[in-house]
């Protein structure tokens, strides 16, 4: 995993901020999420997610400006990868989980970081060995075209030179909330608490 200067910059950023108390529609609620904050480094103010218009690996269109009114975790992966995206795969699998009938408030998106080695039949794979079919859109596309977006989403991705099945990416997840702006940031280990702890965040902001 690397971060890229604009990467790390947005990183340390985040992390230097105050957390975002939530709010409730009633007294109690509002109470309840005054009290509570945000458990990952927070965007202040946050800012409207970058463009991400591809295609999952079952051939159908995503358009992130879709899900306006839900919770999308945004990551980067690539199937072959032997330890950080198993890793935060695994998180988010368990923070689903975790999160019960609030899981259907939030949308786990993946952005493949190697379109040679991720296709269909690999990611299908990947998915179903994670326990996520189903529960991670996985997008892939064109060198052109994922390019595009890492570019735009502030991410590096290419093959390590020593190592040509390897490649070195930017290791993040994003929290997009229901206004469709960039809100928190989590590192590759974070906690699937952080994510069940934010997720009604997300939604009501």
């Amino acid at each position: 995993m690397i971060l890229n200067a604009r990467t790390a910059f947005l990183a340390l950023a985040l992390c230097a901020l105050v957390a975002v108390p939530g709010c409730g529609s009633s007294k109690s609620s509002t109470a309840k999420n005054k009290a509570r904050t945000y458990s990952g480094a927070v965007a202040n103010p946050p800012k409207p997610a970058p463009p991400l218009v591809l295609y999952d690996s079952l051939g159908h269109p995503f358009d992130i400006s879709k899900f306006r009114g839900n919770a999308v975790l945004v990551t980067f992966l690539y199937v072959h990868c032997p330890d950080v995206c198993p890793t935060i795969t695994a998180n988010l699998h368990t923070a689903l989980a975790k999160l019960g009938p609030a899981a259907s408030k939030v949308q786990v998106v993946a952005v493949s970081a190697d379109p040679k080695g991720d296709k269909p039949k690999a990611v299908a794979a990947f998915l179903a060995a994670h326990q996520m079919t189903g529960k991670m859109r996985y997008l892939i596309g064109s060198a052109g075209a994922l390019q595009k977006v890492w570019r735009t989403w502030g991410i590096i991705a290419k093959r390590d030179p020593t190592t040509p099945a390897a490649v070195e990416h930017s290791g993040l997840v994003y929290g997009i909330s229901g206004a469709g702006k960039i809100t928190t940031l989590y590192p590759a280990n974070f906690k699937p608490a952080q994510i069940v702890n934010d997720v009604p965040l997300l939604v009501s902001h």
